[in-house]
């Protein structure tokens, strides 16, 4: 097991391996958006959603749901805040598993929110308000660290960006390069198998993550967790081995 994961994580990165960790983090991001949406009604990645409308809020005088709004939209701040620490913290420590600590995050708390789902259900009024806060801060989190990784190549939570890249390199593809020979427009086939790849992981993860809530509830959030466990093996353990020597 330990070598088909080598280098997802590890501080030093290669393309392949970005794309790799990005694919597995598009996944993870998918299925907790969607199954999220099926547990709390509210998607917690889309912040262009959430920030408009707090906006219509304000103007309908909603003010309780405006304030909820910019709740969501500063627990998405923190989350990739707290990334930027953890990683800096880590890389100033020299740690193997430097960009593995958010992922440990962000698995304990899709943990939590996998074990304590039925008492969500039980007490909705109290509990549903903080565990959307909770994904926001979840997804913020983990957009940040493959965003620190990949250079900002690469993002997970949202799909925007990623299609209209796709669209733009489709754009290229298609063109017909008639007027100047000379200086022809190419698509960039690397960057729209990468681009694509994503947004299908995404979608899969949707769709696994909508599935597992309907059939499964909360209980689907556990093997996310795992999944992210594993990942981040390798790294901590080097760590550790390095620390006992």
């Amino acid at each position: 097991m330990f070598p088909l994961i080598r280098g997802w994580t590890d501080v030093q990165r290669s393309p392949s391996a970005n794309l790799r960790l990005g694919l597995v983090l598009t996944f993870v991001a998918g299925a907790t958006n969607a199954g999220g949406f099926l547990a709390v009604g509210s998607y917690t990645s889309h912040m262009t959603g959430i920030v408009s409308s707090v906006a219509d809020d304000l103007v309908l005088g909603n003010i309780t749901l405006a304030l909820g709004g910019v709740v969501c939209l500063l627990a998405f701040v923190a989350g990739a805040m707290c990334t930027a620490i953890l990683v800096n913290w880590g890389l100033r420590q020299r740690l193997h598993s430097s960009y593995c600590l958010p992922l440990l995050l962000e698995s304990l708390a899709l943990l939590v929110f996998g074990l304590f789902g039925a008492a969500i259900a039980a007490w909705s009024q109290l509990f549903v308000p903080v565990t959307v806060v909770l994904l926001c801060f979840i997804m913020g989190l983990q957009n940040a660290v493959i965003t620190k990784i990949s250079k900002a190549e690469i993002r997970t939570t949202h799909i925007t960006g990623l299609v209209t890249d796709l669209g733009i390199e489709l754009g290229k593809l298609f063109y017909m390069n008639r007027s100047n020979p000379a200086e022809p427009v190419l698509a960039n086939r690397q960057r729209l198998r990468v681009q694509g790849s994503l947004v299908l992981g995404f979608l899969l993860g949707g769709l696994v993550g909508a599935l597992g809530f309907k059939h499964g509830g909360y209980i689907t959030t556990l093997p996310l967790a795992a999944l992210l466990w594993i990942l981040c093996l390798r790294p901590m353990l080097s760590d550790l081995q390095q620390r006992a020597t």
